[in-house]
């Protein structure tokens, strides 16, 4: 997109967002390709105001110009770091993967096969999943709940902000503002050749391949580079299981955020907003807990409490495409036909792949107890080339989707 603005002489500021970025990608991927106009890293939404502000105000010059030396010194921290790192082969990644011993484990079997849906879900079930700390970020305060309502700079706004929160999220479970819906799946799965998982019917019959990304970042002796497909039984050892979901606590969420507006509440608005994300990710939290509980009962006996939860003590993983362990966003596409999500829970997914409505979670399920988060890093050609070919998508349109993992 950036080079895109260049190539058309856009003359306007660029602001980027969202959860799949970073100052450090902005910095190196997105400024460099324009240089018409300020190129500034927004973290969340609630900055967004403030820098519009700065860039449409009388210093905005001298804004641009601190912005471009700051992300200047990113580019050369990077850079720094780069020259430290050495690449495998891919080949000699795949021949690094992590080792499962596969002869002696059983896969749990889930309670279902196939999709089954939630709606109207009760929103009261979720607020004790809630991950406050990010809440707080999104309001630029910084700090882990709760010991940020006690800080000493802070505290008072933090105080006051959360006692805020606790008022509208009352009245959007009491008034039902919102409606929360799910659906999540199980399926049969091989790991195949390496770095895909097909899924299967109740009869074998193939469904969809789930293409990974495996690191190619060389490790230190006795680390491994890993890849999601390393968690799926191989075909030699029957078949394991994998699941996937959809939740979304959106759905009533624009009309209500549109009223705020064309009242000026631009702060009940934001609020609203926040309060609808932190419950999609304690949908996906609870959800999670059940599915290791009840639905696929791998961890029935499991005791954690929230700040376990939060610190992810549990079994078993629940990656998202488009997020460091499968950075490639295309696959949501083959995900949403596994669930039907857009007919069962109303999340639909726009042209960038982004879902709709915003306040929506997806992802993968993965049982095994040695299955953990990472992130895949930097990749090379021929891991690029490796994967067009398993996904039959043109290079350079997978390169565009995957450029912030490209060197």
């Amino acid at each position: 997109m950036a080079g895109e603005m260049q190539r058309l002489n856009y003359q306007i500021p660029l602001m980027i967002g969202g959860a799949t970025t970073s100052k450090a990608h902005t910095a190196v991927k997105i400024q460099p390709a324009y240089q018409n106009n300020t190129v500034v890293y927004v973290p969340d939404a609630s900055r967004s105001v403030f820098v519009a502000s700065q860039l449409l105000g009388e210093k905005n010059t001298e804004f641009g110009a601190e912005i471009a030396a700051e992300y200047a010194l990113v580019r050369e921290r990077v850079s720094k770091r780069q020259k430290n790192t050495r690449r495998l082969s891919y080949k000699n990644a795949l021949d690094n993967a992590f080792p499962i011993e596969w002869q002696s484990y059983t896969p749990p079997v889930p309670r279902f096969e196939g999709t089954e849906q939630f709606s109207d879900y009760p929103l009261e079930r979720l607020v004790d999943f809630i991950d406050w700390t990010p809440f707080f970020i999104t309001w630029d305060l910084h700090g882990k709940f709760p010991a940020i309502l006690d800080d000493a700079v802070v505290g008072e706004q933090a105080r006051a902000l959360y006692a805020d929160a606790q008022r509208m999220l009352e009245q959007m479970i009491d008034e039902k503002w919102l409606s929360a819906r799910a659906v999540v799946g199980f399926w049969r799965a091989q790991q195949l050749n390496g770095d895909d998982i097909r899924v299967f019917d109740t009869s074998m019959l193939p469904l969809a391949d789930l293409h990974q990304m495996r690191q190619q970042l060389q490790k230190r002796p006795g680390e491994y580079n890993l890849s999601l497909a390393d968690f799926i039984a191989p075909a030699e050892h029957g078949h394991d299981y994998i699941g996937g979901f959809c939740v979304t606590t959106g759905h009533g969420v624009a009309e209500r955020v549109k009223a705020f507006e064309e009242a000026h509440d631009d702060y009940n608005a934001i609020m609203l907003k926040a309060l609808a994300d932190r419950l999609a990710e304690a949908f996906a939290e609870h959800m999670h807990q059940r599915v290791r509980t009840e639905f696929w009962g791998y961890a029935a006996n499991e005791n954690l409490s929230n700040d376990d939860l939060i610190r992810e003590r549990y079994q078993g993983i629940r990656p998202a495409p488009g997020y460091p362990a499968c950075p490639d966003h295309t696959e949501k596409s083959t995900l949403f036909t596994l669930l039907g999500a857009e007919e069962a829970c109303g999340v639909a997914l726009t042209e960038s792949m982004a879902m709709y409505p915003t306040a929506s979670v997806s992802g993968l399920y993965f049982s095994h107890p040695q299955a953990r988060y990472f992130s895949v890093g930097k990749i090379g050609q021929d891991q690029l080339e490796s994967l067009a070919i398993r996904k039959n998508m043109p290079m350079d349109t997978l390169a565009r989707w995957l450029a912030p993992n490209l060197d």
